[in-house]
């Protein structure tokens, strides 16, 4: 194993007695599908079942959309006050803070990641929570009182109506907490559909929603696949809007999809992030940086830093600084606090990352760490080596496709011009970094690159503040921020005769 830190099965972690069983939540009750139909998640890392899902037909979907779209016309959500909004909003906030262990724990045995970097993820999904209600309370439209002394124009801003919140399988509960509670705070209601691999944290969320007094059909939980239920999602004429998070694969054919009824589409898709690292950048804090870029949540990650474009100049004392500490990353059971990157979601995804490092290994790059599923100890094989490639040309898949594993691509440049080519060489635009000693040749390269984020001298900083999304086939529309609201309304012109009538039209 190339001198791996490996985390064996810990002797001290107590996995289930039996699975979590999960039931679509519908109009305010949890209801099976009518066909008795279910889906079975085992355990990425242990094997074991860990959650019974009940498996929706077009028949549970169409119930869902009804329930959120009478919720949504009746008014008793959508037309109330900020105040009650953001107090429900708080409210589930402090649930999830209650139930975080439990959360997190069933989202490490769906997903297979680390426990500790699960506990991070519950925590912050409830400052989102925090973070919409505050927006609840202080969104508003604004007035023209300049458009003469008999006229005032208003523009509202109303929620969009029935939003349908597609969620992937690499950050179930963080992903739907950038959806949902910001759909809620516009007043809006909604229909969920996570990813079948991992809906147990999903329908936890539903229980505390349930819990905190939401009323019913405002939030509406359909477990199944993209075949047949999110398909409904995408064309039900009575859904306002389509938000996803996953593949650009599936976002162009939801897209395609919505366009019938042309309801709003908001995007969150692939990304190949670079980062760049100039002669002058502080090599230990890039390297350390790299490693927790690509490594982190096992490389399943929109924005992974999956590819570095280091000057020729550092290009070799940088690989061997991120070799190095990429040996001392610990990898294995993700019930064992220790680990830090846990198993591969599938056999079949596992296979896709490797079958990237291959393809490059055959076009001439070379593999100076990993390359190939890593062995854990009591656990099995479902686990990737930290894999880092070098000698990769620009045109190679492994350098412009998204790879979502373990692995390190690495180009390299001499000039700045270059460099921001290669930063830009790629189909998506989701995020990028630059590592220099010079704010200018920061500055230059922020406002070059094309990419929703750019992180200087750092990666992965993230605020609720702040806007989240990206450029190309990365996506469209926003989340988090004050734009994260914006999404959910509709603007609406009012104008306002106050004064005089106006003179007579026809004499």
């Amino acid at each position: 194993m190339q001198d791996l830190t490996v985390i064996p099965a810990s002797n001290a972690a107590t996995l289930p007695a039996a699975p979590m069983t999960l039931r679509h939540w519908i109009g305010g009750a949890w209801v099976d599908s009518t066909d008795g139909a279910t889906s079975e998640r085992r355990s990425p890392a242990h094997g074991v079942s860990v959650s019974i899902a009940a498996k929706a037909g077009r028949a549970e979907a169409e119930a869902a959309i009804a329930a959120a779209r009478a919720a949504f016309d009746a008014g008793g959500w959508s037309r109330s006050s900020g105040k009650d909004r953001a107090t429900l909003l708080l409210k589930v906030a402090e649930l999830i803070d209650r139930d975080r262990q439990a959360i997190a724990r069933q989202e490490v045995l769906e997903s297979g990641k680390p426990i500790t970097q699960a506990l991070a993820e519950i925590e912050g999904g409830a400052d989102l929570w925090r973070y919409a209600a505050a927006l609840a309370r202080t969104m508003h439209g604004d007035s023209h009182n300049s458009l003469g002394p008999d006229m005032l124009g208003l523009v509202l801003k109303e929620p969009i109506g029935v939003v349908s919140l597609i969620c992937p399988w690499n950050f179930p509960f963080l992903i739907v907490s950038q959806k949902l509670p910001f759909a809620l705070a516009a007043g809006c209601t909604a229909v969920i559909k996570p990813s079948e691999l991992t809906p147990g944290t999903t329908v936890m969320l539903g229980g505390l929603l349930e819990e905190a007094g939401l009323p019913a059909g405002v939030c509406n939980i359909v477990l199944g696949y993209g075949d047949p239920v999110g398909e409904v999602l995408s064309t039900d004429a009575r859904v306002d809007m389509v938000s996803f998070t996953g593949s650009t694969g599936v976002g162009k054919r939801i897209t395609a999809a919505a366009s019938a009824t042309l309801k709003k589409v908001s995007l969150e898709l692939g990304g190949k992030n670079p980062q760049v690292i100039f002669p002058d950048a502080d090599l230990d804090q890039a390297a350390d940086a790299i490693a927790f870029g690509v490594y982190f949540n096992a490389g399943e990650c929109c924005n992974s830093g999956s590819r570095i474009i280091v000057h020729e100049d550092v290009a070799e004392a940088l690989t061997e600084k991120v070799v190095a500490l990429s040996r001392r990353v610990p990898f294995g059971d993700p019930l064992d606090p220790r680990t830090q990157v846990g198993a591969i979601i599938s056999p079949e995804h596992l296979a896709k990352i490797d079958g990237y490092v291959r393809g490059a290994v055959a076009a001439g790059a070379r593999v100076a760490l990993g390359g190939g599923a890593l062995e854990v100890g009591g656990l099995g094989a479902q686990f990737y080596q930290p894999t880092i490639v070098t000698d990769v040309r620009p045109e190679m898949p492994i350098a412009t496709e998204e790879v979502f594993g373990p692995v390190l691509s690495v180009l390299t440049f001499r000039t700045l011009d270059q460099a921001i080519a290669l930063a830009n060489d790629a189909a998506y635009g989701l995020s990028a970094g630059v590592w220099s000693s010079d704010v200018s040749t920061c500055l230059d390269f922020a406002r070059r690159v094309q990419a929703g984020t750019v992180w200087t001298n750092t990666w992965m900083d993230g605020f609720a503040e702040l806007p989240f999304g990206g450029f190309k086939q990365s996506g469209q529309g926003r989340e988090l921020g004050r734009y994260g609201i914006e999404e959910f309304l509709e603007v609406k012109t009012v104008q306002m005769r106050i004064g005089q009538t106006r003179g007579a039209w026809v004499a």
